[in-house]
């Protein structure tokens, strides 16, 4: 596993911040947002450090995003101990979601067309923004010769990619997948459409209380960025090779609201349907799942329709599964959540520990559940649910088990 957020670069840095109930949410140093209605967000860092995993050339020739998901996919390939390139290269491939890619090179190369011309337009302009190029990076770094391809599902994106790396591998189409997710918005662009929305929040005064999932005072969730990878195998290859097995994927479930572009299905019937759909292809009844990794946005109708759909699955025994928005803690990073939010529902499992939902000061009423409001707690955690849903009615879910 590999990871960088707005609380540091690396699982264990993370991990530490997470239990510890830290915030990362800040004022914008990235670009002036003086005139913006939202000036926070969860930045990586205006000096971002790549730690020696990009060299000076590389660095200046990609995109935010693509740096991101280079450093993340480093951490969990060392983590994991995969000699590159591999014996078999085709049975290795690459999946790597993003819901908005290059947009902070998009923007910079509409700058420079409107005020240069087109004669000035950087060559690799193209190759800055596409999706598909980080996975098209990092097998062209490791060898990697298998299934790749960018992935865009709006903020399921590193979920998704996951998912569908699990059910390549489930399949017998590949023995070892690098997934994960990457994302770098913090720019005038995304952060100006997104408070057209009005999905923001605005409370720039108290950046690390302004991610309220659940939470009556809620006014918008925090726009962030960062990169989470792991590195899935077979259980058999695995084993083979000696590998530190950290949880296994048993179960995977993606639907669609078909409902609005925008605004999730009230009745959560989408959200409900994924984590019953990972609950199914795994053969476990909801009662056996101690944790669940909320999407948990911190805006009013997600965390509602979410708490819905959690109520369905789990029925009489809702109270009683432990829950969690680490957004509360990172902000949103759109396309990167899913991934770094697995990493985390991991690391519940492998700890016993079960991460806070910070500023949870006065809980919405119909926001009902065990959310672990400010404190991290112990737990024996044997199955975990991690969730996330998108713009377009995307809805995915993932169940992890503790391994044996």
């Amino acid at each position: 596993m590999g990871m960088l957020t707005c609380l540091g670069t690396g699982v264990a840095a993370n991990w530490e911040a997470i239990t510890g109930g830290r915030s990362g949410i800040r004022t914008i140093s990235l670009f002036d947002a003086s005139g913006f209605h939202t000036r926070i967000a969860g930045e990586v860092g205006q000096n971002f450090d790549p730690g020696g995993h990009i060299s000076p050339k590389e660095y200046r020739r990609l995109d935010r995003h693509q740096q991101f998901a280079l450093v993340a996919a480093a951490e969990a390939i060392d983590d994991s101990g995969v000699k590159y390139p591999p014996e078999n290269p085709y049975g290795v491939g690459v999946i790597v979601g993003s819901g908005m890619g290059g947009v902070e090179s998009l923007e910079k190369g509409m700058d420079i067309l409107q005020k240069k011309g087109p004669r000035r337009m950087p060559p690799l302009m193209i190759i800055m923004t596409v999706i598909n190029i980080c996975s098209g990076m990092l097998a062209i770094k490791y060898g990697f010769r298998g299934h790749n391809f960018g992935l865009v599902n709006a903020c399921a994106s590193g979920t998704s990619a996951i998912g569908e790396a699990y059910r390549l591998i489930a399949e017998g189409l590949a023995d070892t997948m690098l997934a994960g997710g990457s994302e770098a918005v913090i720019t005038p662009l995304s952060v100006s459409s997104f408070n057209a929305l009005r999905a923001l929040s605005t409370r720039n005064d108290e950046p690390q209380r302004a991610s309220r999932p659940f939470d009556a005072l809620r006014d918008g969730f925090v726009l962030s960025e960062g990169a989470g990878m792991l590195v899935l195998e077979s259980l058999e290859h695995a084993q083979r090779r000696g590998a530190n097995i950290h949880a296994e994927v048993v179960g995977y479930g993606a639907t669609e609201d078909a409902f609005h572009p925008v605004m999730p299905d009230p009745d959560g019937e989408g959200a409900y349907r994924a984590m019953l759909k990972a609950l199914e292809y795994a053969g476990i009844e909801p009662s056996m799942v101690g944790y669940l990794n909320a999407h948990g946005t911190s805006t009013e109708l997600n965390d509602k329709t979410e708490t819905v759909a959690i109520k369905r699955l789990f029925g009489s025994s809702a109270n009683d599964v432990s829950i969690s928005s680490t957004k509360s803690m990172t902000g949103h990073m759109i396309g990167a959540a899913g991934a770094v939010e697995a990493i985390y529902t991991i690391m519940a499992i492998k700890t016993g520990k079960i991460p806070p939902t910070i500023n949870l000061d006065i809980p919405d009423p119909e926001c009902d559940l065990n959310y672990t409001p400010h404190k991290t707690v112990d737990r024996r955690v044997d199955y975990a649910l991690s969730n996330s849903f998108g713009f377009g009615g995307q809805n995915a879910s993932l169940l992890f088990k503790m391994a044996e």
